[in-house]
């Protein structure tokens, strides 16, 4: 009587070793594998579980079919600079609402809907730059997406993000004393507090640690952008060194030199923003191997509001933009695509950036590879994320025309796929 269950559970063993994970084939019309300077043709893709198998010439028996045969694939698209738990931030009447306004729950909620946005928009991974003062939310937006709670790209979070204090919204000087205000970052003073905080966010689930490094951006006498530093040396040093101590990478915020260049000797790994950059901070990028996530379109789309309501630093800033990405692309510094998307309303496609870029210098497939594998390399995630190739994961978008004839087009994605799920597949029904 005891050989019987051993004979079963040997029978169950056997077919459950010999079942397959079902096969996707996808035929691709036109193929951009994000590695390669050269779009191949009439090529399938292997989709076998989360993962792509391989890239053959036909398709596997017993496989589904997925007909791009007229479309353009990509690899899934990354934005290594958003805001998901913010919801435009033109004016500080815009940002104030939110962080008075809306309670950490409902702004999560409608973080949730920005999840979905980007993803339908073709962006299966997104590097979040801190919640504005939703404090950890970002972290359970990331496992929701992960559990499959709800549908969103993968999720890299850095919370809070950290300044000194004083130096952020909302100014204490604008309300009572008495009262004491809510902050869109993490206030520190002194290496202890810098050490404590970059330990705190890594211990409620950061994957990044990111400062805003400089702030009162204003023109000197000879017509070049300065600013003030929000943070000592040691304070950076001690950032830096606790994340780096953690195995974790921190990104700065910074417009000119006078936050650059401390932020990058003591070891950002990548400077958002940079619109005043100059060649020393470009030189010592290079040197250093650090990234740059330049954020062009969310400048443009602030600057007039922003003039009109006082601030007319963003505005001034417009002219050295273009220049200042020439320069840098010219030079071989590693550009990521980065958005700030939540500093304009998600209403906004975020693949707008592409248009910038290519506008100011970058060739196409350039812009395309700044958001697959310039961008993975960032992350960390070279081989996983970025890319079609055997091994990745099946993180797959499509668009109906030429994205090197035309950057434009990738506004207008038609098919997404991320670890093999369909989330999207409007291949010729005209986006219907």
């Amino acid at each position: 009587m005891k050989i019987l269950p051993c004979i079963l559970l040997a029978v169950a063993g056997t077919l459950t070793a010999g079942a397959q994970t079902p096969l996707t084939a996808i035929r691709c019309g036109t193929l951009i594998d994000g590695v390669g300077d050269v779009p191949r043709h009439d090529v399938v893709l292997v989709v076998e579980g989360n993962l792509v198998k391989e890239i053959t010439g036909g398709v596997p028996a017993g496989a589904r079919v997925i007909d791009l045969s007229h479309a353009t694939v990509l690899p899934g698209l990354i934005d290594a600079h958003t805001h998901i738990l913010l919801q435009g931030d033109v004016t500080e009447e815009d940002y104030d609402e939110q962080l008075l306004k809306e309670s950490i729950p409902y702004r999560t909620l409608r973080a949730s809907v920005s999840c979905r946005t980007a993803l339908m928009n073709g962006f299966t991974t997104l590097r979040d730059m801190e919640t504005e003062g939703a404090m950890y939310a970002d972290v359970d937006l990331k496992k929701a997406v992960a559990r499959g709670v709800i549908d969103g790209p993968r999720l890299y979070v850095s919370t809070r993000s950290i300044n000194t204090t004083g130096h952020y919204p909302l100014p204490n000087s604008l309300y009572a004393w008495e009262i004491h205000m809510p902050k869109g970052v993490q206030e520190i003073t002194g290496q202890a507090e810098a050490r404590r905080a970059v330990r705190e966010q890594l211990s409620y689930g950061a994957d990044w640690i990111k400062v805003y490094a400089d702030r009162g951006y204003y023109r000197s006498p000879d017509g070049a952008f300065r600013s003030l530093p929000n943070f000592t040396d040691d304070e950076l040093k001690a950032i830096g060194d606790e994340t780096r101590a953690s195995r974790k990478k921190f990104a700065a915020h910074a417009v000119t030199r006078d936050g650059i260049i401390p932020a990058i000797n003591a070891g950002a790994s990548s400077i958002e923003h940079g619109y005043a950059m100059d060649d020393e901070c470009i030189a010592l990028m290079l040197k250093k191997g650090v990234y740059w996530c330049p954020t062009i379109y969310v400048n443009i789309f602030v600057a007039e509001g922003r003039a009109a309501a006082g601030n007319p630093a963003n505005k001034a800033l417009l002219d050295v933009q273009p220049v200042v990405f020439a320069k840098a692309l010219k030079a071989g510094v590693k550009i990521v695509f980065g958005t700030d998307v939540g500093g304009f309303p998600w209403t906004e496609n975020e693949a707008k950036e592409f248009t910038y870029m290519v506008k100011w210098g970058m060739t196409p497939m350039q812009a395309i590879k700044s958001a697959t594998t310039v961008a993975a390399e960032l992350l960390d995630m070279k081989g996983k994320i970025g890319e079609i190739a055997p091994g990745a994961f099946a993180d797959i978008v499509a668009v109906e025309g030429d994205p090197l004839s035309d950057i434009g087009i990738l506004q207008q994605v038609r098919f997404v796929m991320k670890e093999g799920k369909v989330y999207r597949n409007e291949v010729g029904t005209g986006g219907r």
